[in-house]
């Protein structure tokens, strides 16, 4: 359910297009943009930019740690200020047992999944269609969530791109003269490609039981 948004926190475009800025590149790169960067994206002056976010600081809606550069970051209620943010806050309840029974203590804690998987990279989430990967725990229907960049250390999880056109996602071996694409699925055979390019690297699973 989307967050009710407070009377007091109403913001002109403006503020919204700076907060909003602010948001999707930490969420694409791990980190705020400068001062500079915003004004030149946003086509305003660079004091006026500093004001913007003077302001949101001193309202609660921004964050920033003053020994660090590029630490901007919207607070939950700065997020809930823009129209088209949504919750990635999951309450952590607790733990629960897969061996032996233990006591459940209830936790106030939550699960933040843009911190879970905050990267120095660009981070995209793909549909896994197929069962290749069934033996590490990759199922058809999965969501994996990775890394977008174009080098990987041998077995890594990637998401491979081959002779330029068909992508695939197997564990990634660089081999004397060779690169093998490994499935963790005794049916499928390694691949062997001509021409791979590493589109990606797999950081999470996220499944969804119906």
């Amino acid at each position: 359910m989307p967050r009710r948004k407070n009377a007091g926190d109403r913001l002109t475009p403006r503020q919204m297009d700076v907060l909003r800025m602010i948001r999707d590149v930490r969420r694409t790169h791990g980190y705020s943009p400068t001062l500079q960067e915003m004004a030149d994206e946003l086509g305003i002056s660079k004091i006026t930019v500093f004001e913007h976010v003077e302001g949101l600081v001193e309202r609660g809606l921004l964050v920033r740690d003053p020994h660090k550069a590029r630490s901007l970051e919207p607070t939950p209620r700065g997020l809930s200020c823009l129209p088209d943010e949504r919750p990635t806050r999951i309450p952590l309840v607790g733990r629960i047992a897969a061996g032996c029974p233990i006591e459940a203590v209830e936790d106030n804690e939550f699960i933040d999944l843009e911190e879970m998987f905050t990267s120095r990279y660009p981070v995209g989430v793909l549909t896994v269609s197929g069962d290749s990967m069934i033996d590490d725990q990759i199922c058809d229907g999965d969501l994996v969530v990775y890394e977008r960049r174009s080098t990987a250390r041998n077995g890594d999880i990637v998401v491979a791109l081959i002779d330029g056109e068909e992508a695939t996602l197997k564990r990634f071996y660089r081999e004397k003269n060779r690169v093998r694409l490994q499935p963790a699925n005794e049916r499928y055979k390694p691949i062997y490609p001509k021409n791979v390019e590493i589109q990606g690297v797999v950081i999470g699973v996220i499944r969804r039981y119906e």
